[in-house]
C-alpha cells in the first residue's frame, strides 16, 4: 500500500463522485483510492463502504452510518463530516437549479432557501468566526469547481446589466431577444443571474427553443409583476409559472451572490453558480465569458464589470483579448462616459479590434459576430 502523500489518482477520467451512480461504478473497482466523493449520501451503502478499501480517498460532507464512517477513517481516509442545521451544503458537487433555490416558494420567498442562506449570511459575515467564513469559502470553491465542468466546451457569451430594468419594458424586450437570438447561435448565454437586464436574457435563453410567440406570451405574463419588489414572492412565481406553461426551455447559466441578497436569482437561468463573495462571482463570470461579454445600459455595477473585464483584454493576461460591446451609445458616452475611456485604453493594443459601441440590443449579435472572425 503506498503512503498516503503518494497514492496515485485513478488513471483516466474524473476523481470527483457526484452521485450515487458514479459511486457505485468507482466502488465496483474494490478501492477509492484518489477519489473524491461530494455531498453524496451513503447511509445506504454500508455494506460496500465496509468491502472496499477506501485509503487514500476523500469524503466531502458525506452522510454514513457510524460504522461506516468508522471504518473508512480507519482506512486512512479524510472524512469531512456534513455541517448541521445549515440552510446550504459547502460541498455540493453540482451548481443550483431554480427549483432547488426556491423551495418552498408556496409558503414565501422568506421559506426558501435561497432567503435562509442569506439571511445565515447575513448573520455571521461580520461576525469574526473562521468556522463560518471557512464554510462559505469551501462552498464558493465548490460552485466554481462545478461551473468549470459544467461549460467545458462551452462557448460563453456574458450579458451584463442593471437589475432595475423592469418587465413589460422596451429594454426588458430587448435584452431577452438578445439572450434568445445568442442561444439560437449556439452560445451559452452567461449572466449575473439576478432580476431586470439579468433575468431577461436568461428567459430569452430559456424562449430560444419555442417559437416566437412564444416570448411574447411569456413576456404579456411576466408584465403582470414587473418587479421584485415589493414582493420576491409574487416576482418569482410569475416566472414560474412562465416555466409550467413552457417546460423544457433552453439552457443558460445564472451567476448571483447572496453578497448583494436583497436582489434575488431569476429562475430562467438552468443552472445557477450562487456565490457569498462577490469578488469571486464577478471575475468568474468574466473569465468564463470566453466568447465576448454584452455590457447592457446599467449603472455603477455595470461600470465596474466593464474595466473588470477590460483589464485582462489590456493585458492580454488571459490570452488574446475577447470581444466587449457596449449598447446604447448615448448612455455609455453621455451618461455614464464608460466608452471614450474603453477606447483611449485599447488604442494601439490588440484590443482595440475586440470592443464595439453600437446604438441598440438587436445591432449586439452582429457586432460580437464581426469581432470575432
Amino acid at each position: 500500500m503506498p503512503d498516503k502523500d503518494e497514492t496515485p489518482l485513478p488513471a483516466g477520467g474524473d476523481t470527483e463522485i457526484e452521485s450515487l451512480a458514479e459511486f457505485d461504478a468507482a466502488a465496483a473497482r474494490g478501492e477509492l483510492a484518489g477519489f473524491r466523493v461530494q455531498s453524496v449520501d451513503l447511509t445506504a451503502r454500508t455494506p460496500v463502504l465496509l468491502g472496499t478499501e477506501t485509503a487514500g480517498a476523500v469524503f466531502l460532507g458525506c452522510a454514513m452510518e457510524p460504522d461506516a464512517a468508522a471504518k473508512v477513517r480507519a482506512d486512512g481516509a479524510l472524512v469531512f463530516p456534513p455541517v448541521p442545521h445549515l440552510p446550504f451544503d459547502p460541498y455540493r458537487g453540482t451548481l443550483y437549479s431554480p427549483a432547488e433555490l426556491f423551495e418552498g416558494l408556496a409558503a414565501g420567498y422568506e421559506r426558501t432557501p435561497d432567503a435562509r442562506s442569506y439571511a445565515w449570511f447575513q448573520r455571521t459575515r461580520a461576525d469574526g468566526d473562521i468556522f463560518s467564513s471557512m464554510l462559505r469559502s469551501i462552498h464558493d470553491d465548490a460552485i466554481s469547481d462545478a461551473l468549470d465542468e459544467l461549460l467545458v466546451g462551452a462557448r460563453v457569451v456574458g450579458v451584463m446589466g442593471g437589475h432595475a430594468m423592469g418587465r413589460g419594458t422596451a429594454e426588458y424586450e430587448g435584452a431577452a431577444v438578445l439572450g434568445r437570438t445568442l442561444a439560437r447561435a449556439g452560445f451559452t448565454v452567461a449572466t449575473g443571474g439576478g432580476p431586470g437586464a439579468m433575468e431577461a436574457a436568461n428567459l430569452g435563453a430559456y424562449a430560444a427553443p419555442f417559437d416566437d410567440a412564444m416570448l411574447g406570451s411569456a413576456l404579456e405574463l411576466l408584465a403582470e409583476e414587473p418587479s421584485f419588489r415589493p414582493s420576491v414572492s409574487a416576482w418569482a412565481r410569475a416566472a414560474f409559472e412562465v416555466r409550467t406553461k413552457w417546460p423544457r426551455g433552453g439552457t443558460s447559466v445564472g451567476i448571483p451572490t447572496w453578497f448583494y441578497g436583497h436582489e434575488p436569482p431569476n429562475a430562467f437561468a438552468g443552472a445557477i453558480a450562487k456565490y457569498f463573495a462577490n469578488a469571486t462571482r464577478e471575475d468568474g463570470l468574466l473569465a468564463r465569458s470566453n466568447a465576448g461579454v454584452v455590457f447592457l445600459p446599467g449603472a455603477a455595477g455595470t461600470v465596474q464589470e466593464i474595466f473588470d473585464n477590460a483589464t485582462p483584454n489590456y493585458y492580454e493576461s488571459r490570452g488574446g483579448p475577447t470581444p466587449m460591446v457596449l449598447v446604447d451609445r448615448a448612455h455609455w458616452t453621455e451618461r455614464l462616459p464608460a466608452w471614450p475611456l474603453l477606447e483611449a485604453l485599447a488604442r494601439d493594443r490588440p484590443m482595440a479590434g475586440r470592443i464595439a459601441l453600437v446604438d441598440s440590443v438587436s445591432e449586439a449579435p452582429g457586432a460580437l459576430a464581426r469581432m470575432s472572425l
